[in-house]
C-alpha cells in the first residue's frame, strides 16, 4: 500500500506538499529565532543556548535539538527526491518541448526547479558555515552564535549567497504553498484568494525576515 502510493504521482505530490509543510513550519520559528539578533549578544546567544536545553530534564542535552535535525533531514530529502522524480517523469511524459510555452506561468513557477537547487546548496554552505564553522570567516567561536553572525555578514560573498537564496526562498514559498494546498485538498473556489493571499504574505514576511538580519549587520544596526 505505502510502495503504490509512492510509486503514483499523486503520492509523490502528497509526500512534497507534507514535507514542504513540515520546512515551512521550521521556516516561520527559525526567522522568530533569528530576528532575536535585533536584542543584542546576550538575548541571542541565551536563545541558541536554551535551543540545546529543550525539553531538559526529561530530554538530555541537544536531544530535542537532534530530533529537529533528524525531522528536517527527512523533510528535505524526501521533497527533493519527490521533486526530482516527479520532474524526470513529467519530461518522460513528454519527450519533445512543447511548440508552445505556457501562457500564464508566473515566474516563481518557471524557476522552482532552480530555485529548489540553489536552496539545497545554500543549506550545505549554511551548515557548514554556522553550525560547523568549516568555511566560517574571521574564526568560527563555537558558542558564540551572536558573534558568528556578525562574522559571516561582515563579509561581501556571505551577504550576497544568504540574500539571492533568502529571495530564492520566497518565490518558492509562494508557488509552494499554494501547490501544497491544492494537493492536500484544502483549495477550492471560495478558498483560492484566501490561499494566495496567505501565500503571498509568508512569502513576504519569510524574505524580509530572514534578509533583515544582514541588513542590520551591513547598516550597522547589529553590530
Amino acid at each position: 500500500m505505502t510502495r503504490t502510493m509512492w510509486d503514483s504521482s499523486v503520492g509523490k505530490k502528497t509526500v512534497m506538499a507534507v514535507s514542504g509543510l513540515i520546512m515551512l513550519g521550521y521556516l516561520v520559528v527559525h526567522m522568530m529565532g533569528n530576528l532575536k539578533i535585533f536584542f543584542g549578544s546576550d538575548d541571542f546567544n541565551h536563545y541558541a543556548h536554551w535551543l540545546r536545553t529543550l525539553g531538559e530534564p526529561f530530554l538530555h542535552y541537544e536531544w530535542a535539538l537532534w530530533i529537529v535535525r533528524v525531522v528536517l533531514v527527512v523533510a528535505v530529502v524526501a521533497h527533493a527526491v519527490s521533486a526530482y522524480q516527479l520532474s524526470r517523469r513529467d519530461i518522460g511524459a513528454r519527450p519533445t518541448k512543447y511548440v508552445h510555452k505556457k501562457p500564464r506561468a508566473s515566474y516563481a513557477t518557471r524557476t522552482m526547479r532552480w530555485g529548489g537547487i540553489i536552496l539545497g546548496l545554500f543549506i550545505v554552505w549554511h551548515i557548514l558555515d554556522l553550525t560547523t564553522g568549516t568555511v566560517h570567516a574571521n574564526g568560527f567561536q563555537s558558542g558564540h552564535p551572536y558573534q558568528n553572525v556578525i562574522d559571516t555578514f561582515s563579509t561581501w560573498y556571505g551577504n550576497v549567497i544568504y540574500i539571492v537564496a533568502m529571495l530564492a526562498l520566497g518565490l518558492h514559498v509562494r508557488h509552494g504553498f499554494w501547490s501544497a494546498a491544492q494537493t492536500l485538498g484544502v483549495g477550492s473556489r471560495t478558498r483560492d484568494r484566501a490561499l494566495k493571499t496567505i501565500a503571498n504574505v509568508l512569502a513576504v514576511v519569510l524574505t524580509a525576515g530572514f534578509i533583515a538580519v544582514p541588513v542590520g549587520v551591513m547598516t550597522g544596526v547589529v553590530s
